[in-house]
């Protein structure tokens, strides 16, 4: 069913073109691990997906795969619209999708296949310490970590609330402004930090007050939703030479992050939307769903989302590199060592809700293309230039938390990712409940019981939170990740067993 089909209707002042009837969409498979959607009329590209033949039934459920036929409507899209196979329904994007656009063929920019979240992303510290060493401190540990970093809605206060100027040098610095102004972190840090912790196109004069107002005091706070800070052992080892290049092997302890830019990258999403809104208007673009609203990525609309979106990636960045400071110093504290008997150390930090220019081989040409990951995260290769000296033999580390239940991977980008998916694999285990269904699926449960059955101590800012997040309202990440390296896009270096978790 393509554009000139739909019967064009008047939504809010803007021409969409209708999509009031759900579409059924053609999903053909193309290889063990591949799915595609093939081009109707008014789909720019096809429509990939890589799931297993199990997980495609579950994935036909909602409206995803109609996400993916909507994405590659985009202008001056290029290969394919993509969805990794912890794939679900998301705004405008699905979750999990990821499409590059080439500004040379009047390729856009949208906001939806960025997210509310600029720049939610994932790092992973390995320590000195062993499984032994933390056994029957864990809830001493928790319980520490709980009261320095702030979770649940609203958290605030970490540590003292910048001023507007600090705010402004924040956004443009990034994580380097926490590490050499205010003395959290090392060079160390930064350099195992995807883009060094600082997208350099960042300008604080496209952030709204309203936006940096909500930042001043949010700095190394979680903030609610599926967000945490977990303690986890190394408990499996898929691949020796890699993990020993990132400094694991079995019985290591490790410490996950994962959370973004807070209310300021929510405030930069809601204020850029209703700007393109305005674009799409402006630019006569036709689009299936009014959550795609973009603009031309060299237009003035474009720019300046660009440049307010780095901003908000830049904050996310030094959140996290602030938080893994609070989280040094609780480990220094409950085991009464000094930073070198801890020895925690970066080995990796990546966002997986971000647009960024990279250079990608389309068709047999090298083109530089804005790359959106909405739910997906970036995998380079061993050998890649973009990468850090330190990890190049192994390739880039990708890291896939699961469940809090379960487990969570460290993979490393393998030569698929650069042939198939420029460059990205998946970033999480994806839902399969939404967040009402598993509250009512939690009614009546002992819920941290439960998981102190399995092995891990959980602080929660609220009840509700961990009845959201419970294990049974995910995919098996085990499944995810083997499709990603069934398909050759990336690799399993080793898995993390988690033992402590905090929920916002």
């Amino acid at each position: 069913m393509g554009s000139r089909s739909f019967a064009n209707m008047v939504c809010g002042g803007l021409r969409w073109l209708s999509m009031s009837r759900r579409r059924s969409v053609r999903l053909h498979q193309i290889g063990e691990y591949c799915w595609e959607i093939p081009p109707s009329s008014g789909m720019r590209v096809p429509g990939r997906i890589f799931a297993s033949e199990r997980m495609i039934r579950d994935i036909k459920t909602d409206k995803s795969l109609e996400q993916v036929a909507n994405v590659a409507y985009l202008p001056g899209i290029v290969g394919a619209s993509l969805a990794m196979p912890d794939i679900h329904w998301g705004y405008g994007f699905p979750i999990g999708g990821v499409a590059a656009t080439d500004p040379a063929k009047g390729g856009v920019i949208s906001p939806g296949g960025v997210g509310y979240d600029i720049n939610c992303g994932v790092r992973v510290l390995r320590t000195e310490l062993r499984k032994e060493d933390i056994l029957g401190h864990v809830p001493r540990l928790m319980d520490a970590l709980f009261e320095a970093v702030p979770a649940g809605i609203g958290s605030s206060n970490a540590i003292k609330p910048l001023s507007v100027v600090e705010m402004q040098k924040l956004l443009s610095e990034g994580a380097e402004y926490v590490v050499r102004d205010c003395g959290m972190g090392s060079e160390e840090d930064l350099k195992h930090t995807e883009e060094n912790g600082c997208l350099v196109d960042a300008d604080p004069s496209h952030v709204s007050d309203r936006a940096i107002e909500r930042g001043r005091r949010q700095l190394g706070t979680l903030g609610s939703g599926n967000h945490f800070l977990e303690v986890g052992i190394a408990d499996r080892i898929f691949d020796s030479r890699s993990a020993a290049t990132l400094g694991v092997d079995k019985g290591t302890v490790c410490v996950l992050i994962h959370c973004g830019s807070r209310g300021l990258g929510y405030q930069v999403c809601d204020d850029y939307l209703s700007v393109m809104n305005r674009a799409v208007i402006k630019y006569g673009i036709e689009l299936p769903d009014r959550q795609l609203c973009c603009a031309p990525i060299e237009s003035n609309e474009g720019t300046a989302y660009l440049r307010a979106m780095a901003c908000a990636a830049n904050y996310a960045w030094a959140n996290r590199q602030a938080i893994t400071h609070l989280a040094r110093q609780c480990f220094m504290e409950t085991f009464s060592i000094g930073p070198k008997d801890l020895g925690m150390v970066l080995i990796y930090d990546v966002c997986h809700n971000v647009a960024k220019f990279e250079e990608h081989t389309v068709d047999g040409q090298l083109r530089t293309l804005c790359v959106h990951r909405k739910g997906a995260t970036r995998a380079f290769p061993a050998g890649d230039l973009r990468i850090p000296t330190s990890l190049r033999a192994v390739g880039q580390p990708v890291l896939v938390p699961g469940d809090m239940g379960r487990f969570s991977y460290v993979l490393t980008g393998a030569p698929g990712a650069l042939q198939h998916t420029f460059g990205s694999t998946c970033h999480g285990a994806g839902r399969v409940m939404s967040r009402a269904q598993a509250k009512r699926e939690s009614r009546g449960r002992d819920l941290f019981g439960e998981m102190a059955e399995r092995g891990v101590t959980v602080r929660a800012a609220s009840r509700r939170t961990v009845a959201e997040e419970m294990p049974y309202a995910y995919k098996n990440v085990a499944d995810v990740v083997n499709v990603m390296a069934g398909a050759g896009v990336s690799d399993k270096v080793f898995r993390l067993k988690p033992v402590g978790v905090i929920k916002g």
